[in-house]
C-alpha cells in the first residue's frame, strides 16, 4: 500500500523535521497515523519528499528524507478555458482536469453561463477550487499544482498570451479533433501546448463565437452526440493528450 500524499503549502526541503501546518496535521489525525508511520509530503514546486511522522504534545513533526524528483506531469502544456456549469459541476471538472494532466483551468462567465460570481462569494469559491487541486495532486501523484485562475469574461481570456493553438468545442465544425491534429501543421504547433475551449450550458453565444474567431481559435467538433459542459473539455483532454502521445 502506498505511503500517505499530503500537500504542504510551505516551501519545504531536503533532511530537516518541522512542525506539520495544521492544514496538514488535520489530515494525519484524521487518517489515524502514528508515530514511526512513513508519508509522502510535496509543496508544488516539484519532486516529493518521503518522510517520519512524530508528534509532541500538540504538535504534529515530521522528519523528511531526500527528495524523489519523480514527476508525473504531461509531455506538453495543456490550458482549459472552461465555460462557469451550474451546481457544483465546476468541483468536478476541477477535479478529474488534476488526474487528466491539465496544466492550467481558466474559467470563464459566459454569456450564458448561470453561475455568476462575485465579492466574498467568488472569494470563497476560489479557496474551495484551490482546497479540490490539492486534493486531487495529493491522490493521483502529481507534485505540480494545476494552476486556475479567477473566472473572467471570455474576451478577456483571450487577450492573455496563448497557450499553443486555440480549439473551441463546436458541434457544428466542419472539423473533428483527430482531423484538427492530423494536420501536419496543426500537429506541430500542439506538439508542447494545447488550448481546449468549452463553453457552458446552452453552448457559446454567436458573439463569443466570433471573438474566438477573431483571436485565431479554430473550432472543432467533438464526435456525433453533444456533450454536456462537464464531460466535453474533460473527454476532450483525455482524447488530445492520446492523440499527442502525450
Amino acid at each position: 500500500m502506498a505511503d500517505p500524499r499530503f500537500y504542504c503549502p510551505e516551501p519545504i526541503s531536503a533532511r530537516q523535521t518541522f512542525v506539520l501546518p495544521e492544514s496538514v496535521a488535520h489530515h494525519v489525525r484524521v487518517r489515524r497515523l502514528t508515530a514511526g508511520n512513513q508519508i509522502v509530503l510535496f509543496d508544488g514546486r516539484g519532486g516529493e519528499f518521503p518522510g517520519i511522522l512524530d508528534f509532541q504534545g500538540k504538535n504534529t513533526l515530521v522528519t523528511l528524507l531526500d527528495l524523489h524528483p519523480i514527476e508525473h506531469e504531461l509531455a506538453g502544456e495543456l490550458c482549459l478555458f472552461q465555460g462557469l456549469p451550474s451546481g457544483d459541476k465546476m468541483d468536478w471538472v476541477i477535479e478529474k482536469a488534476v488526474e487528466l494532466g491539465v496544466s492550467r483551468l481558466v474559467p470563464i462567465s459566459a454569456q450564458r453561463s448561470i453561475l455568476k460570481l462575485s465579492g466574498p462569494r467568488l472569494e470563497k469559491r476560489l479557496a474551495h477550487w484551490q482546497g479540490v487541486i490539492e486534493a486531487a495532486s495529493e491522490q493521483c501523484g502529481r507534485n505540480r499544482l494545476m494552476q486556475i485562475s479567477p473566472p473572467q469574461a471570455l474576451e478577456d481570456a483571450l487577450a492573455m498570451p496563448a497557450v499553443g493553438d486555440r480549439l473551441l468545442c463546436d458541434p457544428a465544425a466542419s472539423k473533428d479533433l483527430e482531423m484538427m491534429l492530423s494536420d501536419p501543421q496543426s500537429k506541430a504547433k500542439a506538439e508542447r501546448a494545447l488550448t481546449l475551449l468549452v463553453g457552458p450550458e446552452g453552448g457559446w453565444s454567436p458573439e463569443e463565437l466570433g471573438q474566438c474567431a477573431k483571436n485565431g481559435a479554430q473550432s472543432i467538433r467533438f464526435g456525433s452526440r453533444v456533450l454536456r459542459t462537464e464531460t466535453a473539455g474533460l473527454a476532450l483532454t483525455a482524447a488530445a493528450t492520446a492523440l499527442l502521445r502525450w
